[in-house]
């Protein structure tokens, strides 16, 4: 199946064409693969029930929130690594920065080997609008 797209109008900010429009492609998403969903997909390939699909994932959050607020990366084999990162507003020397000028801490994914496949092996669509029944009946 292949990903569909939009395209939208944007202003460069930077770089030569800075103040230029230029067209750029944006995903459409088809919808959502809820974690319900996502434990039934697992347990049908699996001997392990929907239910316990979810007691492990859940688990997992539990622990995942453990071991990022430690500072450890969370390693997961192929499916990637969880990290977290800082953002923070610079000073002028080393000597007064301190720990209030930390903004805020994120969550860094970084695909493994697996997932990163699928950035290659995936096919794209245009998704041109549908025309509305009124806009049929009366050509311009």
């Amino acid at each position: 199946m292949a990903l569909k797209f939009r395209t939208v109008q944007r202003e460069v900010l930077l770089g030569d064409d800075a103040g230029k429009i230029k067209t750029y492609a944006v995903a459409k998403a088809n919808g959502y693969c809820d974690i319900d969903k996502l434990c039934e997909l697992v347990s049908a390939r699996s001997t392990v029930s929907s239910a316990d699909v979810k007691a492990v994932i859940d688990s997992m959050n539990w622990v995942m929130h453990i071991e990022l607020r430690s500072g450890n990366i969370v390693q997961l084999g192929e499916f990637g690594n969880f990290r977290l990162s800082v953002k923070s507003n610079g000073t002028e020397t080393e000597k007064e920065f301190n720990a209030t000028n930390i903004k805020k801490a994120r969550i860094i994914f970084t695909p493994g080997t697996s997932l990163r496949s699928t950035q290659s092996n995936v096919s794209f669509e245009h998704d041109k609008p549908i025309e509305k029944e009124s806009d049929k009946s009366n050509p311009e």
